[in-house]
């Protein structure tokens, strides 16, 4: 195939580094305004979220381009640092909302869709046995 030469290749590979690097570092760039100027806790949350998931993502996948580039070597370790980022970044910011919920943390009021109160079943109840550093804690039965 004399289309597929070393110097397209190497052309083609450049592009999507270039691509891939100046997307991830625009979608950073971009999700840090959101978490500087946001108002409250809950909006302010999905600029890291996304940050880390796509942004960084897509920089490792053009790190990956560029080592393919460079050394004609595919490193495992970055597409296995990417599918952890891509599992563990939701998963953080999904306990920091249910956190902020359970701590009452105040949204802004011109927010529309703000956070509603906490349902009874969402609750824990509390230990049936008493806490040992606080022993009038805890529910008592009546028998």
């Amino acid at each position: 195939m004399a289309w597929l030469d070393k110097a397209w290749v190497d052309t083609a590979l450049e592009t999507l580094t270039a691509f891939f690097l100046i997307a991830g570092a625009l979608i950073t760039f971009i999700s840090s305004f959101g978490m500087v100027h946001l108002r409250d806790f809950y909006l302010r949350m999905h600029g890291p979220a996304k940050a880390t998931t796509l942004g960084v993502g897509l920089i490792l996948v053009a790190c990956m381009f560029y080592f393919l580039l460079i050394e004609r070597t595919f490193h495992i370790q970055l597409l296995l640092v990417t599918i952890f980022l891509l599992i563990t970044a939701p998963i953080s910011a999904h306990l920091l909302a249910k956190v902020a919920l359970h701590q009452k943390l105040p949204s802004d009021i011109s927010t529309t869709g703000a956070p509603s109160e906490l349902r009874e079943e969402d609750v824990g109840q509390e230990p049936d046995t008493p806490h040992p550093e606080d022993p009038g804690s805890g529910q008592r039965h009546s028998p």
